[in-house]
């Protein structure tokens, strides 16, 4: 009897020990799960904050409606393992090759944003160097046309007829000089404008404005257009130019008292005064 109830103690022992030690393992088993569990929980939180972060690095409307799908499937698994216990291996299963997808699906995204970001990043460097070249290019043309204006502007200036040996002559009568400008009953202004080739060639009005001491015109009975005024003129005459030398000489009949001092001549053609001189007369 001893012996068999000492066999039974023995027996007794392993089985108590050897169910201490599976209850070890199932703890440790049960530990382990969960541990999973939180780990997987993790990852889904990490890819759905990814999906969130790759939307603001991306201007295409439509792969951030792809995004935000996949983000709220991401969301929606997540919050399925949430309700999950660790014990339910098969869908703990389930939930884990789930991640395996949305982390695959998830790179896939990652190469295909990158990959259009480098693109854009090159379409802004070759956009940048494009307008770098149209703002040279701009430039050149801004300067070829700021010379060709002040070619122009030279050319005119060139073109412009000139009028020299300007003189005002006082007549009593034809081919007879008043010796006092009271005596005056013609006034003779005589010019030559000067041989021109750069000027065109053809029909000029030619405008002689002469003033008393007292600044005012000697009426001639019209106006003529001199930078955005009109000018009265003493005499003026039409003539034929042909780019060389032409003299001219034109009268004027005295038709009010004339009084000495300076008298002021002025010969204008195409809007622009050509010559002006000074002449005293007692």
């Amino acid at each position: 009897m001893a012996v068999v109830i000492l066999a039974l103690i023995g027996g007794l022992a392993y089985l108590f020990f050897d169910l201490q030690e599976q209850k070890q393992a199932n703890a440790d088993m049960q530990e382990l799960a969960r541990l999973d569990k939180q780990e997987m929980e993790n990852e889904y939180e990490r890819f759905a904050l990814q999906y969130s972060e790759m939307k603001t690095k991306i201007n295409n409307d439509s792969i951030i409606e792809q995004l935000t799908q996949e983000q709220l499937r991401t969301q929606q698994l997540l919050e399925e393992l949430k309700k999950t216990k660790a014990e339910d291996a098969r869908e703990i299963t389930r939930l884990k090759k789930e991640l395996a997808t949305v982390r695959a699906v998830l790179r896939d995204y990652v190469m295909q944003i990158d990959s259009l970001n480098r693109q854009n990043e090159q379409l802004r460097a070759e956009n940048t160097q494009v307008k770098n070249e149209l703002a040279e290019r701009n430039t050149q043309i801004e300067g070829l046309s700021t010379e060709k204006a002040s070619l122009s502007e030279k050319v005119a200036i060139a073109a412009q007829l000139d009028a020299t040996n300007i003189q005002l002559t006082p007549l009593r009568k034809p081919g007879k000089t008043a010796k006092k400008i009271v005596d005056c009953k013609t006034m003779q202004a005589s010019f030559t404008i000067t041989r021109n080739v750069t000027a065109a060639n053809g029909n000029r009005t030619v405008y002689v404005r002469i003033q008393n001491p007292g600044g005012n015109t000697l009426a001639g009975g019209g106006t003529f257009a001199y930078e955005n005024r009109n000018l009265q003129y003493t005499m003026k005459k039409t003539i034929e130019y042909t780019g060389e030398e032409t003299p001219l000489t034109l009268y004027w009949d005295v038709s009010q008292m004339l009084e000495a001092g300076d008298y002021r001549v002025s010969i204008f053609v195409d809007g622009n005064m050509i010559g002006s001189r000074t002449f005293s007369f007692n």
